[in-house]
């Protein structure tokens, strides 16, 4: 729901009855993973996508549905070889779709109106809507703020409770996941489906070092998601005017830059960092920090000499060979590119499959599952 919250909001705004579609469940192979969601106006305008096109016909359908009976339900869509009219998806997998009206005066829409003022303000919050149980509950909301405070409720206390605790450790995490709770974990009594959306800034990318694969790089990261900073130590370089996609651009010295924002509890477990300065005096200090942090990918530039030489050094600084083997040196994969442009698609690819546990080989000759 969270990327189409700007068209919601606009929805609102106009005073429009809606209902909303989203993806609670996913298993085997889908094209979009939960949170993904379609909305339908009382006019039929569609926003969003939960399949991208395989059920979107019935999904609608049902969207529509839903706005005439001012019904929730939760709606199964698999695929068939049998049955060639069958909807269902063509990759193979099975999602399940939680479907809401949003109609005035109803208590989802008021949660989920205070939802979207918290994405329009930048501030952190989690939305936990029942996906499946009793059937007076589902499609219930209950927003959870970052400090603890809550709107709306799922219908009874415990459940809340419950529901609330689930959602502060999914925004801790920033993630979007679906929860069972119920008689099987012996939490709420009856078991229920909790969809938990979490509304989490993005990612950070930090580049070290203003050269000219940093402005490649940045545009693509930012194009990826990331929030991008780049930091040299050097004012001349490190200009705003030169990397106008960057969030900001910081002039430090890339190791005190790194250690001012670990310290400042600005670094997780999603943050990305890139050395591409290919100059030891900046390079050794900043990877000693970096390598010991809890970053989800540090990357340096470097052709195999320059990289033994490094691993070399970082080795009699005192780094183990674990601490070391989270480098990935010479940056990237192995694409073949040789302009910024090419080398930034090679990191920001690298970056990616790391963050997913891939290895970056073709899908066409991996045997891997695609989504």
């Amino acid at each position: 729901m969270l990327e189409i919250s700007a068209e919601l909001d606009g929805w609102y705004a106009a005073e429009r009855e809606f209902a909303l579609a989203t993806v609670v469940r996913v298993t085997g192979s889908a094209p979009r993973g939960v949170g993904a969601a379609l909305a339908v106006d009382e006019s039929g305008t569609a926003v969003g996508s939960v399949s991208g096109g395989c059920v979107e016909g019935a999904v609608y359908e049902q969207c529509q549905e839903s706005l005439r009976t001012g019904r929730s339900s939760l709606q199964h869509y698999g695929y068939s070889a049998e049955d060639a009219f069958a909807v269902g998806l063509t990759c193979g997998g099975e999602l399940d779709v939680l479907v809401t009206p949003l109609l005035h005066g109803s208590a989802p829409r008021g949660v989920l109106s205070e939802t979207l003022a918290v994405l329009r303000d930048g501030r952190l919050g989690a939305l936990a809507r029942v996906a499946a149980g009793p059937e007076l509950l589902v499609g219930r909301a209950l927003l959870v703020h970052a400090d603890g405070a809550q709107r709306g409720t799922l219908g009874v206390p415990s459940l809340d409770r419950t529901a609330a605790a689930e959602a502060r450790a999914l925004l801790a995490a920033g993630q979007t996941a679906t929860v069972d709770i119920g008689v099987r974990s012996s939490r709420c009594g009856e078991p229920v489906s909790l969809l938990v959306e979490t509304n989490t800034r993005p990612p950070r990318l930090i580049v070290f070092g203003a050269v000219d694969f940093t402005a490649a790089l940045v545009r693509l990261g930012a194009y990826a998601g990331f929030e991008v900073t780049v930091c040299d130590a050097r004012p001349v370089f490190a200009t705003a005017a030169r990397f106008p996609e960057a969030e900001r651009v910081v002039v430090d010295w890339p190791h005190r830059y790194l250690a001012a924002e670990a310290e400042a509890g600005r670094l997780d477990g999603r943050t990305a960092v890139c050395v591409l300065t290919h100059d030891a005096k900046f390079d050794q200090p900043l990877l000693r920090l970096a390598l010991r942090l809890p970053l989800a990918y540090v990357g340096a530039m470097g052709s195999w000499r320059t990289h033994h030489e490094r691993i070399t050094e970082l080795r009699e600084a005192g780094l183990t060979d674990a601490e070391l083997g989270r480098l990935r040196s010479p940056i990237g994969l192995d694409l073949g590119g040789r302009t910024p442009q090419e080398t930034a698609l090679s990191i920001t690819a690298e970056i990616i499959a790391d963050r997913h546990g891939a290895t970056g080989a073709r899908l066409g000759a991996s045997g891997r599952p695609i989504h």
